[in-house]
């Protein structure tokens, strides 16, 4: 499909405060309902197993019983003829397996539902896309390649009508109609933009760029070759950026120059006021007062002696990475990727609980009720809810190879896989 909109660098408007560029964050389960007329849907999670290129539907909640299993790569054979028809391609193609795939192609990254269950959005890195599969028959209803050759993480709008998806290699996030893939608009960002975030019911979009993770230039002293790496913040409309924010400055004026400014997973307090995020080789999260502009708390959390102590062993610059916080805003969930362990955290004392051994954790969400984390364990297969209360483990299930995005999403009640594809 083709894409359109301006590809211009939006120009940058300095706001009279810093609490104008956010509100309220939308509930997490904004993938949409049934309306009264519509069919019932059936809420449940989507598991995207990165390297065999499948998803897993799984209940929300529970004994996060399969519901499911989708293939995000039908056009499997039609994109690799592509891909080794085109040296430029082929290049792109073999770097992120030997770079962030870690060995292995990258077939699906982040998915979102369509307000009405039929449909699934998803980014498919080693394929440059995003497609919109058909949860009835599997078929692709619609393609689009984004700009470079990678893309990455998404968000759904609260509506969820739009899904913004970064385009890591192109510097760009593009923002797309989810029901027909036509890009509404774009903007730029810092280099390799990651991690997406509707923020003030859905009129800005917060964008965080990582920086270049997949050289082995991670020594502390060699931080500068990682590029720029900044959070952009833009009004989801015009998509003009209406703030910069680079965490050097901020990590410096708090006494942590030691830390990365490449900020990973994050999440806001459910006002909004605060954000809580981890960066690039730190074991532990940090706290940022929106309106203040400042970094307030800091959490270390606990190393495994036996883990390797060699960064350029460490998954994508990642020590850390995932984190989800409770829908009361108390208890922040956190994925100790390297330490093979989850725990979760208290937010007002930044006391942890129990290390809950997982094996290579790389996500955290919230369960559909609200209860639990949820965890993908991609170095065994499995996704695992830790009960935020308790702090322990509740169940694992299995699922296939090396999950990583966990999204809340809906299908028809009666829905148990597609029928073709």
């Amino acid at each position: 499909m083709s894409r359109s909109g301006s590809r211009r660098r939006p120009g940058v408007r300095t706001l009279c405060t810093l609490a104008a560029t956010l509100g309220l964050l939308a509930p997490a389960a904004a993938t949409g309902t049934a309306s009264a007329a519509g069919p019932a849907l059936r809420e449940v999670m989507f598991v995207g197993n990165n390297w065999d290129g499948t998803a897993d539907v799984i209940e929300s909640s529970g004994a996060l019983t399969r519901v499911g299993r989708i293939n995000v790569i039908p056009d499997k054979d039609q994109r690799l003829a592509e891909i080794y028809l085109n040296p430029v391609k082929l290049g792109f193609f073999l770097g992120v397996r030997l770079g962030p795939g870690e060995g292995h192609d990258q077939f699906v990254d982040d998915m979102y539902t369509t307000p009405d269950g039929t449909a699934v959005v998803v980014s498919r890195p080693s394929f440059a896309d995003v497609v919109s599969l058909d949860l009835a028959t599997g078929r692709i209803n619609w393609r689009f390649p984004v700009a470079g050759y990678r893309s990455d993480h998404m968000a759904l709008s609260p509506d969820g009508t739009r899904v913004a998806v970064s385009a890591s290699t192109a510097n760009t996030v593009h923002v797309l109609d989810v029901r027909t893939g036509s890009e509404l608009g774009s903007f730029r960002t810092g280099d390799k933009p990651h991690e997406n975030i509707f923020t003030d019911g859905g009129r800005r979009i917060w964008n965080m760029s990582i920086g270049n993770v997949e050289t082995a230039l991670d020594a502390p002293w060699l931080d500068w070759t990682k590029g720029d790496r900044h959070i952009t913040v833009v009004d989801a409309t015009t998509f003009a950026t209406v703030r910069v924010i680079d965490m050097r400055k901020r990590l410096d004026e708090a006494g942590l120059g030691g830390l990365s400014n490449a900020v990973r997973p994050a999440v806001f307090s459910p006002d909004g006021s605060k954000l809580y995020f981890q960066v690039s080789f730190f074991n532990g999260f940090l706290e940022y007062d929106v309106a203040a502009d400042r970094i307030t708390r800091v959490k270390t959390l606990p190393t495994d002696p036996a883990a390797s102590g060699d960064r350029t062993t460490w998954p994508n610059d990642s020590r850390h990475h995932g984190l989800s916080m409770s829908p009361s805003g108390d208890r922040l969930c956190v994925a100790g990727t390297v330490d093979d362990y989850a725990t979760v955290v208290d937010r007002a004392t930044l006391q942890e609980g129990p290390l809950v051994p997982a094996s290579k954790p790389y996500w955290a969400t919230v369960s559909g009720d609200g209860r639990s984390c949820l965890i993908s364990e991609s170095g065994a297969d499995r996704v695992t809810a830790i009960d935020f209360a308790t702090g322990l483990r509740t169940v694992s299930v299995p699922v296939g190879h090396h999950p990583q995005r966990v999204r809340l999403g809906h299908v028809p009640a009666d829905w148990t896989g597609p029928t073709g594809g």
